[in-house]
């Protein structure tokens, strides 16, 4: 862990102090963009990911450009005990944590029958588990509070069953349930909570997705998001309460129509696209 001195006033909601912001999956991707976001809006920031290198060079550009207190902890949050360790580093200062990022995630392409076990069950344990950890140990502190505020990176498919991209879909599904049923919970405490809905971005990720699907590689540019696009319009959507963001006009046009649609409807067109491009 790498702590660094405070540079420029704490952010307020309300008047009050909201503290810092903890960025899991910091080091590359949408984690970083939203790092970056948040550093150009003068808040200290806590960034979590398995790799130190990449963590402290993103510290240091951001203490640069934006003079900005940035902690730094090499995390692997997949790891049994490891959301406990970070939250534990994280408030080790005494310093409260006033804003979470749950971004860290990582997706699997193919088959559900081909893939190893292993990997699945990583998967679950990461973009479940591991975001429902983290939330459940530092929310009370936010409610005790009377501010706060939980960003929780989904994906534009949690709307719908994603064939060769099963799990990955069902975990983004349940990452946006959680968030719409926390924000009603909360309303009237302080804390808001909101999910961050993107679809194709152009990020380490998309290479991933790309050469595990035919039919992603065909997708013409236009049609993938800029991540530094995504982490302003979640920002925004976050500190403005809102529950649900989905970028992207093409976007939000796909998730009202799933959400229109009839399931069965839905899922039969999915599979026909897939089986289409396999």
């Amino acid at each position: 862990m790498v702590t660094r001195q405070k540079a420029r006033e704490a952010v307020r909601i309300g008047g009050k102090e909201i503290g810092r912001v903890l960025i899991t999956g910091a080091s590359a991707g949408i984690g970083a963009e939203l790092a970056r976001e948040f550093a150009r809006h003068g808040h200290r920031l806590t960034l979590v990911a398995r790799r130190r290198e990449a963590l402290a060079a993103l510290a240091a550009e951001l203490e640069r450009e934006h003079q900005v207190d940035v902690q730094v902890i090499a995390q692997d949050l997949a790891k049994p005990g490891g959301p406990a360790a970070a939250v534990k580093a994280a408030q080790a200062g005494g310093e409260e944590i006033g804003i979470l990022v749950n971004n860290a995630g990582v997706i699997d392409v193919g088959r559900f029958a081909d893939a190893q076990p292993e990997k699945l069950i990583g998967l679950v344990d990461l973009n479940v588990r591991t975001m429902t950890e983290m939330t459940s140990r530092l929310l009370p502190g936010m409610v005790a509070r009377g501010v706060g505020r939980v960003l929780n990176v989904s994906s534009l498919s949690a709307f719908q069953p994603v064939p060769m991209m099963a799990a990955y879909a069902a975990s983004k599904a349940y990452v946006l349930s959680l968030t719409e049923a926390l924000s009603e919970e909360l309303r009237g405490t302080g804390v808001k909570v909101t999910a961050l809905c993107p679809g194709f971005t152009e990020t380490p990720m998309i290479s991933e997705i790309q050469a595990g699907s035919a039919a992603v590689r065909g997708l013409p540019k236009q049609f993938l998001s800029d991540p530094s696009d995504v982490a302003a319009q979640g920002y925004r959507a976050l500190m403005s309460g809102q529950t649900v963001v989905v970028p992207g006009l093409p976007n939000q046009l796909t998730a009202a129509w799933a959400q229109v649609t009839p399931r069965w409807v839905t899922r039969y067109n999915a599979g026909v696209a897939t089986r289409r491009t396999v």
